[in-house]
């Protein structure tokens, strides 16, 4: 499989393309620097370019089997900066046939199944007064890709940690057993299950403990 890893200079992404070397599949990691990349591999092609720009996110689509994004908001932030992201990289792949996209956003992004407990309340409520744009910017994203009528999958993440790879995280919703943080590499391995096993197509659910 050829995958291509929008996001991939840090965080989840850089955790999935590591995994996804490891499983033996291709993956195009579209960054803005490619000097300052950490990982070489044979199966591994660095893309330059900005997520904002349609022309670039068209290329690196162009000829992939599937695409996660795992795009979070700019530091310091960039106005719709995740919304202009989705756009394009929807487009894109429209234009190219490709149907399967795995995109990540934060546990805040309720669902009508959700029951968050006071300690999601808390977190939720500061992100909105700390971080209202950001938080906008992501739910526009979030609508971009529910409206394409690709084979989509939104994974959703608590606050998320350097840590092992403990293979321990569920898929469900916010509830009074769901955890608040979880590992990026247990997010990024997530992110592949589904990615492959396509359990949950058109939906939002949450990966934790």
């Amino acid at each position: 499989m050829k995958l291509v890893v929008f996001g991939a200079s840090r965080g989840v992404g850089l955790k999935v393309v590591e995994q996804v070397l490891a499983t033996g599949h291709t993956v195009t990691a579209f960054v803005r620097t490619p000097s300052r990349f950490p990982i070489e591999h044979p199966n591994l092609t660095l893309c330059q370019g900005d997520a904002m720009n349609a022309i670039a996110v068209e290329k690196a689509i162009a000829g992939q089997d599937a695409v996660i994004s795992a795009l979070g908001p700019a530091r310091p932030p960039v106005p719709s900066m995740m919304e202009t992201s989705a756009k394009n990289i929807v487009a894109a792949m429209k234009k190219h046939g490709v149907r399967r996209l795995v995109s990540t956003t934060g546990a805040g992004m309720r669902q009508p199944e959700d029951q968050p407990k006071l300690a999601d309340h808390v977190i939720s409520f500061l992100l909105n007064l700390l971080a209202k744009n950001v938080v906008l910017d992501s739910a526009a994203n979030v609508k971009v890709i529910q409206a394409s009528d690709l084979d989509w999958t939104v994974v959703r993440f608590p606050r998320l940690l350097d840590g092992d790879l403990t293979g321990k995280y569920r898929f469900g919703y916010v509830s009074r057993n769901s955890s608040t943080q979880l590992s990026r590499a247990d997010a990024a391995a997530a992110v592949l299950k589904e990615l492959m096993e396509k359990q949950w197509v058109r939906k939002l659910p949450l990966v934790s403990y």
